[in-house]
């Protein structure tokens, strides 16, 4: 077990580096440019590396009596999950919102919503605040693409949105990971004990930062209201 446990953490550890390094050379690249394609998809075969690890090693974490770690764990491959299919998506569909928003897309929001909704009971039930507060991500995830569902995206750059935003949660699990967990055995490898805060600030700065590179971005890309009114009206 020990053993096998070793090699998943190996692996998960090197595709989580591999992650990191792509996300901020797709970030900067120029978007559509070769190299912002080229970067993006070593990102997302990366992350769905991550993703293959980190299921069975939630299951060990859990076997060896760690429930909120575990929990964590399986709750970001969910989030983790939803975000890498939703970028991926809303390119393959970028011509179709319809077919983007279909019983799959729903699927996956009431996923989002269920699952936020049992880690909020388990760090009830653990006490533990950070499962708690984190379990926020799934249900705004999962109300906004019902919202969204009901009502589509009046702009042509729906797709844009929808994949700038999704990378942006990917990212966000990308730093979480690194700074909850990579980060956090570097530093007491070395002999340092990190203090109670750390962890609330390895979990909620990169969530915080996310919102503003969000509205950046938004700003940059999207179309004003006015804009946005008359293409709903045309529609």
């Amino acid at each position: 077990m020990d053993t096998a446990y070793q090699s998943l953490l190996l692996v998960h550890g090197l595709c989580g580096l591999v992650a990191l390094i792509t996300f901020w050379i797709a970030a900067f690249a120029k978007k559509g440019a070769p190299l912002h394609l080229r970067t993006g998809k070593t990102y997302m075969i990366a992350m769905l590396c991550i993703v293959i690890t980190a299921v069975p090693m939630a299951a060990i974490i859990a076997n060896r009596g760690k429930p909120g770690i575990a929990t964590f764990l399986a709750y970001l491959v969910v989030i983790t999950l939803t975000a890498m299919w939703m970028g991926w998506r809303a390119v393959k569909r970028k011509r179709d919102q319809n077919a983007f928003r279909d019983t799959a897309y729903l699927a996956v929001a009431l996923i989002n919503l269920v699952a936020s909704a049992v880690v909020f009971y388990i760090g009830m039930q653990m006490s533990q605040a950070l499962l708690m507060g984190f379990s926020a991500v799934g249900t705004i995830t999962g109300v906004q693409m019902l919202m969204r569902r009901a009502r589509p995206m009046a702009t042509a750059r729906w797709w844009l949105k929808e994949h700038y935003s999704a990378m942006i949660g990917c990212g966000v699990a990308t730093h979480i990971a690194f700074l909850a967990i990579g980060l956090d055995r570097v530093i007491r490898a070395v002999g340092i004990d990190p203090p109670g805060w750390y962890h609330l600030i390895a979990w909620f700065l990169p969530l915080s930062l996310s919102f503003v590179i969000g509205a950046w971005l938004n700003r940059k890309y999207m179309p004003k209201a006015s804009t946005g009114a008359a293409v709903a009206s045309r529609a």
